[in-house]
Order: structure tokens, then sequence, then C-alpha cells
């Protein structure tokens, strides 16, 4: 059973000399009625509140933003060189069918997401996230490095296209195991307090890694010919993942174990449910993958549709120049990155749910207006539009990274939020892009005058969606993560922690993880005591 559920249990006390003792010789909890442990409330102490030094908390949380940073280089800088990949590795023929093509391979990365996720996962629940975290840094730095060195299918013909589809497996399995475990490893590393504002520089990483690989290709379309580019100036941002994997490698083989995997380590030999992870996900925490799936739904259709199909709209629907578009894209991007803690200090103060609502509220209402303006084609319109998109986008990107951890206990945390993270993207974000191209296409086809809008409706159904996950959702701001005890930034804190605690009318005693863990570890036995021997009450409570 994961830790911080409530656990009643049955034991049958068998008559020894010492009625502590059960016949195995192994004590026995102290016997009490039902009505004893609905009155018990468990002591909160100082043992069971963890202090995080704030030099190591900013490691901690840089090493892991700045990883997070260098896979989302890896893997943007494909989707913004859709167009030029496209001409690179495929025969040439219609130029849009090809693009559809492309996609397909975008796409194909996300097939092997869950498995990447199903395996990183529960490795990252057992051995630790430190570790995974590493190795899915070495994979993806490997599969982008492989791309941009794979010959063109005018060399080698159909192995070209092939040889992409690995690579994009490679990047694919390893970022199946990457948002999960960066998400998890701040969330478990951040003050209970400031778990939003700390989550939030997981996806500045993300922002930044995006910006650096945007930022390069830019330059290479502005600065090389079109000949040079298709020749050779793509291959440079792809070569350059290989020292950047290096860097990011080496930042995280430097970090620490998470306080609260260590403390679950210290106690597994106590834990039945550490044996059967996967039993215990699906049986007992069903609703909260349901959540998950449905919150990282909206939150990846609209990252995707925005960073990574836009450029693409932009240069194949309207006809901008491609370097317009994804200068554009960079500066939003830029003034995202300005704003984003913002948002995580909003969730920590106001709490996820206002702020997650806010967001899927403002794309049901500003995607057909904020696409309007980009299909305005004037240069103010287009940055218009695409910031509005931006800015909504924020209160995803800014709260998601400690909404999703807190869903699931320690125990399973790391497993549980890979797989139900990957499903989603897999389904519905990765598949944004070719999804919403193929629509238009067939739109178009068909004679239909709203094709180009398809973009914004895409964009209200999946807020309808996040919407309805949202509704489904328990605040957890400024509450221990499930499984764990409360994390704080200082020593001060920790008095304050179990003075609301113990103040029984306090927001935090009121808490769902309060109120769990007040009953925790309560014994309720049927029958009465060992003749001659009072209930007792159990130490702590």
């Amino acid at each position: 059973m994961p830790e911080g559920k409530t656990q009643h249990y049955r034991r049958t006390i068998l008559p020894t000399n010492n009625p502590t003792e059960s016949h195995k010789g192994h004590p026995v909890k102290p016997v009490r009625s039902k009505a004893q442990a609905k009155r018990a409330r468990r002591k909160l102490t100082e043992d069971d509140v963890t202090v995080v030094e704030e030099s190591l908390l900013k490691r901690a949380v840089a090493a892991a933003a700045l990883g997070n940073a260098m896979e989302w280089f890896d893997f943007g800088i494909f989707a913004y060189l859709t167009v030029t990949i496209s001409q690179v590795f495929l025969p040439q023929g219609d130029p849009a069918a090809n693009i559809v093509a492309t996609f397909g391979f975008f796409a194909a990365a996300f097939i092997v997401r869950p498995i990447g996720g199903a395996v990183f996962g529960p490795i990252g629940d057992k051995i630790g996230r430190q570790k995974v975290l590493a190795l899915t840094m070495i994979l993806m730095a490997a599969g982008t490095l492989m791309i941009g060195l794979i010959p063109s299918y005018d060399s080698i013909g159909f192995w070209a296209p092939i040889l992409l589809l690995v690579a994009r497996f490679v990047q694919g399995f390893s970022t199946g195991g990457e948002y999960g475990g960066a998400a998890t490893f701040i969330a478990e590393y951040s003050p209970d307090k400031r778990r939003g504002f700390m989550g939030s520089w997981l996806e500045f990483g993300t922002l930044a890694g995006y910006v650096l690989g945007a930022s390069i290709v830019t330059g290479l379309q502005f600065g090389l010919s079109e000949d040079a580019l298709l020749s050779w100036g793509w291959r440079i941002p792809f070569i350059i993942a290989g020292p950047l994997g290096l860097i990011g490698l080496y930042l995280r083989l430097k970090l620490e174990e998470t306080p609260a995997f260590q403390k679950q380590q210290e106690q597994a030999a106590e834990r039945e449910s550490q044996k059967t992870p996967f039993l215990k996900l699906f049986a007992e925490n069903w609703r909260s993958l349901i959540i998950c799936i449905g919150l990282v739904l909206v939150f990846n259709v609209t990252d995707y549709m925005l960073l990574s199909y836009m450029p693409t709209y932009l240069e194949q629907n309207l006809g901008q120049n491609a370097t317009f578009g994804l200068i554009l894209i960079v500066v939003v991007m830029l003034l995202m990155m300005v704003v984003i803690t913002f948002g995580g200090r909003l969730s920590d103060k106001f709490g996820r749910r206002p702020v997650l609502a806010a967001g899927c509220i403002g794309f049901i209402l500003l995607s057909w207006p904020a696409l309007k303006l980009v299909q305005s084609g004037t240069g103010f319109g287009v940055f218009a539009g695409l910031l509005i998109l931006g800015v909504v986008l924020v209160t995803f990107t800014s709260t998601m990274p400690s909404t999703l951890p807190a869903l699931f206990p320690t125990i399973i945390r790391y497993g549980a939020l890979a797989i139900a993270f990957n499903v989603s993207v897999s389904l519905f974000g990765g598949t944004t892009p070719l999804a919403t191209s193929a629509l238009i296409n067939w739109a178009k086809d068909s004679g239909f005058g709203w094709a180009e809008d398809i973009p914004a409706f895409y964009l209200m159904l999946a807020a309808v969606i996040g919407l309805v996950a949202v509704y489904f959702t328990k605040e957890t701001a400024a509450t221990p993560l499930m499984g764990s005890g409360p994390t704080v930034g200082s020593e001060d804190e920790v008095a304050e922690v179990i003075a609301d605690y113990n103040d029984e009318s306090s927001e935090f005693a009121q808490s769902d993880w309060a109120k769990e863990f007040a009953t925790s570890e309560i014994p309720i036995i049927s029958g009465d005591a060992p003749s001659g021997e009072a209930p007792k009450e159990p130490a702590g409570s």
C-alpha cells in the first residue's frame, strides 16, 4: 500500500507469556478498538519533517532543468527543420505529402515513449531518480547525433528514412524516462510551499532548450544559402548534441538522490507494496492515472501546437518566410521564460487548480481570435496572435511540473507519472503536428472554407478535456507529496509545520495529506485485548 494511505488491518492475537510478543517472537502492535482508532490522531514529529538546504535545492533544480534543456534542444531542432529534413531524407514528390510524412517521423518517437516510460519509470522507483536521468541523457544525445550523421536519400536511398526512423526511436525511448523523472526529482527536492516555483524552472529549461535550438536553426537559415543548408548546414545542430549531451550527463552525475527517495529506501523492507508497485499502481491509482492523462493532453497539445507546429504552419500554409516564423517563436518563448516562474509562484499562492483552469478557459476563448491574428499576415498581427497563445500556455508550463508528481505516492511516483505522461503525449501531444497538418489537407481537399482554422478548433477541444481533468484534480499546493513527510527550506520552519498540524482548525491540518497521515499506521483490531491487559495507545498517537 502506498505511503500516506490509511492502513487498516486485522491481526490475530495469540496468548504468550508477554502480551506484546507474537508466537514467533515478533512484537505485536498494541490493541485498540475501532472507536479508539477514530479518536486517536498520529503525532507529527521532527523526524517526519525533511529540511532541504537552500544551496542543495538550487543545485538540484538547476541541474535537472539544465539537463532537461539539453534533452529538449535535441528534440526541438527536428521540429524546426521539418521542411529541410523532408527534402533530405525523402524522395522528391508532393511537398505537402512529404511534410506530412516528416511529421510522421516526428510522431514516430512518440510511439516508443510509453515503452521508455514503462522501462525507466519503475527502474527509477527502484534504484533512484538520478541514475536513470543520467542514462536518458546519454541515449538522447546519441540518437540526435545519429540523425546528424545519416547520409541523405540521394546517397543511400530508402536506407536514409529507415535510419532516421531508428534514430527517432532512440530519441523517443530516452525521452520516455525524461520528463517524469525530472519533474519527480524537482518535486521531491522542493519545500512544500515553494514546489510550484521550483517546478516552473523545469519548463524554463525546456523553453531554453527550444530557444537554443530555434536560434541555431534561424541563424543557419539566415546565414546559409538554401543549397548549403540542404547539403550540410542542417547537420550542425544535430552534431552539436554530442558535446551538449556530455555537459548534461556531467551535471546529472553530480546530483544527489532526492530526500523522499532516500527515506523510502530506508523503510522499504517494512512495506509490502514495494514488492508489487505495478499492481498498486493500477489497482489503487487508476483515478490519478486518468486525471494525469487528461492534464497532460491539454498541456502537450497546446505546447506542441505553438512551439513545434506553428513555424511550419506559417511557412507552408500562410506562405511566410521560414526565418520570419522562427524568429517570432523565439521571441515569444523568451517572453514566456520571463514570466514562467511568476506563474509557478501564483500556483503556490492561489493553488494549482485555479491557474490550470484559467489556462483551459483562456484557450477555449482565445484560440480562434489568436489564430485569426496569425492569419492576418502582418508582422504585428502574427506576433500578437502567437504571444496570446504563449501567455496562456504559461499557465500550464509553470504549474504542471508541480501538479503531476503530486498525483502519485512516492513509491510509484516516477513509474506512474512516466507511464501516464507518455501514453498521453504519444496519443495526443506528439501527434498534434501530424494530425493538424493532415486535417488541414483533408479539409482543403474537401473544399471546406474553415480548413485553416483547424489549429484553433484543435486547441479548443483539448482545453475542454483539460478543464474536465482539472475539475477532478485535488488541490496539492503547500501540502506534502503523497507518501512523504513535510519538506521545508529551513530548521525554523519545522516547528511552524508541527504547530500547524497540531492546530486541527488550520488549513494544513484540514488538508487531505494531514487527514491521511493522522490515521496512518494505526492498527484496527477486532476482538478484545488479551485477558488482563487494557488496550494500549501505540507510541506516537
